[in-house]
């Protein structure tokens, strides 16, 4: 049963196929059952909608790229036919002094009509304790010495775990498996301080920021909200600025992370010259569940501690001391679907105990949402020669099968949360990517587990511990959550990064 149940990836539909006109059924209606195995094929229909989205948005914010250079072209020429003379013509000081005016309002325009670009300074990703690693051996025997869970629940985790990618070095809080355990605002608080606090540290420490040049406070915690809020928690132990703008984003899944870049890009952007911070997580122990449907067990087996710190900037002479520039963003919301809306819930079961509910259905509602988003994403990031493939064949009359582009050409290193490894074999296969796009995905699965919001985080660290990350690469993080949402965000390297010394793939 727990082996079968652990193909949470299967999902079937029922067809009516007719009446039947013989043997002992006959005159009664015939259905078939359809199962589907993980991601729908990328390959059997393109959705025009989200391909005419992709050019709204390259259109939209490609406005100033081909206007600025025309307008400095035609502004050079006429410059050039100056004379000096006309600069500083004899005996008229009105005259030089409206010249000089009339160019100084010029380079004024041309600096506010283009875009402030959005610069990633650093970032810091928490490694917790020694003291609270655990193997796969280990966390079995402590849930079952623990009491919250039958048989079946245990024989169900171990099969999950085996499965799952998830390695013998990731970290999870003890008194989860105490028995009886209910999770409770006390133990979430510690653990949320434990994890912010070890990341801004870092992040700060690299940065050389004082807290008090900070404007803005993005905080992202699915589970635990609490009051004051996270936020609050984090400026009052480190003493923020009184007028900072401060904001908690809460019951959004693991795509907050990207949300939260999203939201802070705009505040950067209202705000220019300004230093913004972004913290993502998601407290583990506020997410445990001690009973026993299948449903809501799942978490436990994924989900592990982690945190990771942002900071971002919008003052154009950050862009020599930062690591890269943001390039674009790309958020997909299916939440109009209830088998979307409904995939990932938190609920009670029938015993009352809470826990996050993850439907068989997640892996397939979960790559629609992958699939309208890349669509999405395509006509802002993929060569001319690949849309003109695409284009070129959705075109043909021929009986073919669309023609999916290759964002191997788009991108030198792909980001994708690590929610399972059978998920990551799906999107490997359904994207055509090589073992090495898919190495910092399927490593920190390994190591880390599913930290949630912050996982893509720890995949840019490790990408950057092994030197991968050179000037001019561009980095896809990919992030699913629930509703379902899926987020895209792709950055690009200002220089070459040298590993940090305060990185938690250290060892």
């Amino acid at each position: 049963m727990a082996a079968a149940r652990e193909q949470e990836i299967i999902s079937t539909e029922i067809v009516n196929t007719g009446i039947e006109d013989s043997g002992p059924y006959a005159g009664s209606l015939n259905f078939s059952v359809r199962v589907r195995h993980g991601l729908p094929n990328f390959l059997n229909s393109v959705n025009l909608k989200y391909v005419r989205l992709g050019y709204g948005y390259l259109l939209s914010h490609g406005f100033y790229l081909f206007t600025a250079p025309f307008f400095i072209l035609i502004l050079s020429a006429g410059i050039a036919k100056l004379t000096w003379n006309d600069f500083f013509p004899q005996y008229d000081l009105s005259l030089t002094l409206l010249i000089f005016g009339l160019l100084a309002f010029i380079v004024f325009l041309c600096l506010h009509l283009i875009p402030r670009s959005i610069y990633l300074v650093d970032f810091a990703c928490y490694r917790p304790p020694n003291q609270l690693k655990i193997s796969k051996e280990e966390f079995m025997v402590l849930a079952r010495k623990s009491g919250n869970f039958n048989e079946a629940a245990l024989e169900f985790k171990q099969q999950v775990l085996k499965n799952s990618g998830i390695g013998d070095e990731t970290y999870l809080p003890r008194k989860v498996f105490c028995p009886g355990y209910k999770p409770n605002l006390k133990d979430g608080r510690e653990e949320a301080a434990m994890v912010f606090f070890g990341a801004i540290d870092d992040l700060l420490a690299a940065t050389k920021i004082r807290p008090k040049e900070i404007n803005i406070l993005v905080v992202n915690c699915g589970v635990l909200n609490t009051t004051p809020s996270l936020s609050s928690m984090i400026i009052n132990h480190y003493k923020f600025r009184h007028n900072i703008n401060s904001f908690n984003l809460g019951g959004m899944g693991c795509a907050a992370g990207i949300i939260a870049i999203d939201l802070v890009r705009d505040l950067l952007i209202a705000y220019p010259g300004s230093y913004a911070l972004v913290v993502s997580t998601e407290v583990v122990s506020h997410t445990w569940y001690c009973g026993n449907d299948p449903d809501m067990l799942l978490p436990n087996c994924f989900f592990r501690m982690g945190a990771a710190a942002m900071l971002l900037s919008s003052c154009r002479p950050d862009r020599w001391r930062s690591k890269y520039q943001l390039k674009q963003l790309v958020r997909t919301h299916k939440g109009m679907d209830n088998r979307s809306f409904k995939s990932i819930h938190l609920k009670e079961d029938a015993e009352g105990r809470r826990g996050l509910s993850v439907s068989k259905e997640v892996i397939e509602v979960g790559g629609h949402a992958l699939k309208a988003n890349i669509t999405t994403l395509g006509p802002l990031v993929l060569p001319i020669s690949e849309q003109f493939h695409f284009f070129k064949n959705l075109l043909s009359r021929k009986k073919t099968k669309p023609y999916i582009p290759n964002y191997k050409l788009a991108f030198e290193h792909i980001c994708i949360l690590g929610t399972s490894k059978k998920a990551l074999d799906e999107i490997q296969k359904n994207l055509d990517l090589t073992h090495e796009y898919m190495e910092a995905s399927r490593k920190t699965l390994e190591r880390f587990g599913n930290t949630s919001s912050s996982s893509v985080w720890y995949e840019l660290a490790y990408l950057e511990a092994n030197k991968r990350m050179k000037r001019g690469d561009r980095v896809w993080q990919i992030a699913l959550g629930s509703g379902i949402k899926c987020n895209s965000v792709v950055w690009k390297a200002l220089r070459d990064v040298e590993r940090p010394q305060q990185s938690p793939w250290f060892d």
